[in-house]
């Protein structure tokens, strides 16, 4: 995982949780939507956490401390939807944590309990662990490998929370699997939850059809309508075939 810090100040004094970018590395590179993970308007800079899985991502992730991004297109997105829930379970998995982070605060601002569920592969995947426990009244780390927390997947630290205390919202966000599977548990306790979608995009303004899902029978657009929609809605088998095929 690699943290930028981009000078952007238009954006960065606009950005609400829940937004995103559209970055671009190079006049010839690929377009990559990046959640905006943090942001300091004083300084005029966002902060954004970038997992190094292509040759785009791996572009990003190499430049120096003074380059530039070509192109750094946002806020684009909808806000996330903040209230005074009560208990509001978190839950997070690898790179997910990172747009996960301005959720939490948020909803922490807005006198919410917070408990986080932070997961992921090994002990060396989970992050921003110190800024999500300032603003988590609770947090569980899970690992595959249990080299950090407890053993075993996200799941298993969200069921441990339903079981022990009333939540009343849920928000999710990491791969699609992962959120597959909470949704699944979470509707299973009659959880409200809402999934943060990871989406194929191209244009980021709902022309090119990319990121196109199904929710609750009806064809949305991630970069439009989303990335948040109600997970519970979500044909996530559809949604990891598309992301499979791409």
């Amino acid at each position: 995982m690699t943290k930028l810090v981009v000078e952007a100040p238009l954006i960065a004094r606009s950005r609400r949780a829940g937004h995103f970018v559209i970055v671009r590395c190079g006049e010839h590179g690929e377009r990559i939507p990046l959640t905006i993970a943090d942001a300091d308007p004083a300084a005029g800079t966002i902060t954004l956490v970038v997992q190094a899985v292509g040759e785009s991502t791996r572009k990003i992730c190499s430049l120096n401390p003074g380059e530039a991004l070509t192109d750094v297109v946002g806020p684009l997105g909808q806000t996330t939807h903040i209230e005074r829930y009560g208990t509001v379970l978190c839950c997070g998995g690898g790179v997910g944590v990172a747009p996960l982070l301005p959720i939490i605060r948020a909803m922490k601002a807005a006198g919410n309990r917070v408990v986080s569920v932070l997961a992921g592969r090994t002990k060396d995947l989970i992050i921003l662990e110190d800024e999500v426990r300032a603003s988590s009244d609770d947090v569980i780390i899970m690992t595959d490998d249990g080299s950090y927390g407890q053993q075993g997947l996200v799941t298993v630290g969200v069921e441990q929370v339903l079981q022990r205390e009333q939540v009343d919202y849920c928000v999710t966000i990491g791969p699609a699997i992962m959120m597959k599977f909470v949704a699944l548990l979470t509707k299973k306790y009659g959880v409200s939850t809402e999934a943060s979608l990871n989406a194929i995009m191209v244009d980021g303004t709902g022309m090119c059809g990319a990121c196109r899902v199904t929710v609750g029978g009806r064809t949305r657009f991630v970069c439009v309508e989303g990335p948040e929609f109600d997970a519970h809605q979500i044909d996530f088998d559809e949604l990891l075939m598309r992301l499979k095929n791409n």
